[in-house]
């Protein structure tokens, strides 16, 4: 599919309908309830989810800052439908995060992951429009507060970028490799997302390991070049990075979406179904709101990806506009089509 843009909206749905058919009943047959059909509880004031299951709770981290928290967000459901508050990891930013952005109020997009034995939360710490970022990582044995192996423990700064840069370093996406080799992804705007090899025994970068781009956005001189959110998928022999395109944090007026992209290599190149690079601004469009403005749901985007069980989720944020434009939580089964495509069952 071509790069899409708010004019090529309603030609992209037609040239996907064909993977939208994939994913529909047979005649005759009643659809299925949707996840995002069945949700209720604590939804709102989310922006940037991500998901794992422990046992049989599952929890959606996201972006803190909301009702005056500054730690990421935190909420858990034993269902999928119904969500309950669940507070939030930390009290208050890490003190040496504090110290490198102190106009820093809230903590942003968390990333979970169970590695060796440790649930690692990686969040990132910076300001609206800035590129001076920090991104670091805590632990902890358990998700269940009850537990007396309950406890976070930081870690420190990852990694970070400075103004005047060529990159941000907020956003970022642990990712383990067919090998079993150890990633972050990150990025927003500027030169677009990066993925670097992590040591994996400290889980930060190894030294001297190399940069690699993932996904562009080319912009005209003094334009934006709105990327950011990815989340890299192994499934099937291919890494598939999902990225959010276009604008969030505008209420009814944002215009966010997904779009995918792969590639055999954890380092790319990543192209989208028409074979096009997401280097330079395309890829396949997942979930966006088609005509723009014509929904309930706008600026669908910051997803985050769990193989769970049988199935494969999406979650991910977007703007409810019967309810003041609030950002909530989305949620929603992901089929993979005949060709290998993701197709969200929205």
């Amino acid at each position: 599919m071509e790069h899409l843009t708010r004019r090529g909206l309603i030609a992209a749905g037609l040239a996907g309908s064909a993977a939208a058919l994939a994913a529909r009943p047979a005649l005759g047959q009643a659809a299925a309830p949707t996840l995002n059909s069945q949700l209720s509880g604590y939804l709102t004031g989310l922006h940037d989810p991500v998901i794992i299951r422990e046992r049989d709770t599952y929890h959606v981290f996201g972006s803190g800052g909301w009702w005056g928290k500054p730690g990421p967000s935190w909420r858990t459901s034993t269902n999928l439908h119904v969500w309950t508050d669940n507070g939030s990891p930390f009290d208050a930013i890490p003190a040496w995060a504090q110290a490198a952005i102190p106009k820093a109020t809230s903590m942003w997009a968390p990333d979970i992951s169970f590695v060796d034995g440790l649930y690692r939360l990686y969040y990132s710490v910076s300001t609206g429009g800035a590129m001076r970022s920090v991104t670091g990582f805590a632990t902890s044995r358990t998700l269940d507060r009850r537990s007396p192996d309950y406890g976070w423990t930081d870690h420190g700064l990852v990694i970070e970028s400075f103004e005047g840069g060529t990159y941000n370093v907020i956003d970022s996406n642990f990712v383990v490799d067919a090998a079993g080799n150890h990633w972050l992804e990150f990025g927003s705007y500027w030169g677009g997302l990066k993925l670097v090899q992590l040591d994996k025994r400290t889980g930060k970068p190894l030294p001297g390991a190399p940069l690699h781009s993932l996904a562009y956005r080319p912009a005209p001189a003094g334009g934006d070049n709105p990327v950011e959110g990815g989340f890299v998928f192994r499934r099937g022999g291919w890494y598939y990075l999902f990225a959010s395109y276009d604008y969030c944090c505008r209420g009814a007026a944002s215009n966010y979406y997904v779009a995918v992209g792969r590639s055999r290599s954890v380092t790319g190149p990543y192209v989208g179904r028409d074979g096009k690079a997401m280097m330079d601004g395309y890829g396949t469009a997942v979930i966006v709101e088609r005509p723009w403005a014509s929904t309930n749901w706008r600026g669908p985007g910051h997803c985050g990806l769990y193989p769970d069980r049988d199935r494969d989720l999406i979650v991910y944020h977007a703007y409810d506009v019967a309810h003041e434009a609030r950002p909530t939580l989305r949620l929603a089964e992901l089929r993979w089509d005949r060709d290998g495509w993701p197709v969200a069952l929205t």
